[in-house]
């Protein structure tokens, strides 16, 4: 049913309880895992330069380092959960629109399962969605499984 799994992350608790997710459904259905940070380049356009934003889209986060080691944390949990549990992971880093780079990664990849977290990093909720997940969500045709998590008081 599943082959590849998508997950994007930016290394925030519910993004790691999604990776949690898609690794128990990839191990059940055999499937490939794909890791994807992206860094928004709408956040952060307006303190770098041109240069600068257009490494960021191709992934290139050389020179970088807080945003290169986000990167690198957030999609290494994803390989380790998944190599701990006897599969493959690809990382992937890149830069943009977070919900048009997931949508075209899925499509480009022939992503079977987008599983992602209801909301991300920034804390700051919709009435039930984050802004990326709702958007993911009108921009694939990729089925999306999305996962919410909360702190246990």
């Amino acid at each position: 049913m599943y082959e590849r799994i998508l997950v994007p992350t930016d290394g925030s608790k519910v993004a790691q309880f999604a990776v949690d997710t898609a690794v128990d459904l990839a191990e059940k259905y055999d499937a490939e895992i794909h890791a994807l940070y992206i860094a928004d380049t709408d956040a952060v356009a307006y303190g770098l330069g041109t240069e600068q934003v257009d490494r960021i889209q191709q992934g290139d986060f050389a020179g970088m380092t807080e945003l290169r080691e986000d990167a690198e944390a957030a999609t290494g949990y994803v390989t380790e959960n998944a190599e701990a549990h006897g599969l493959s992971a690809i990382e992937h880093h890149a830069g943009g629109q977070p919900h048009r780079v997931i949508a075209h990664y899925a499509e480009d990849h022939d992503i079977d399962l987008i599983v992602m977290g209801s909301h991300g990093r920034s804390g700051v909720r919709r009435a039930l969605l984050g802004s990326v997940t709702e958007r993911v969500l009108r921009s694939t045709h990729t089925p999306v499984l999305v996962v919410d998590y909360e702190e246990d008081d």
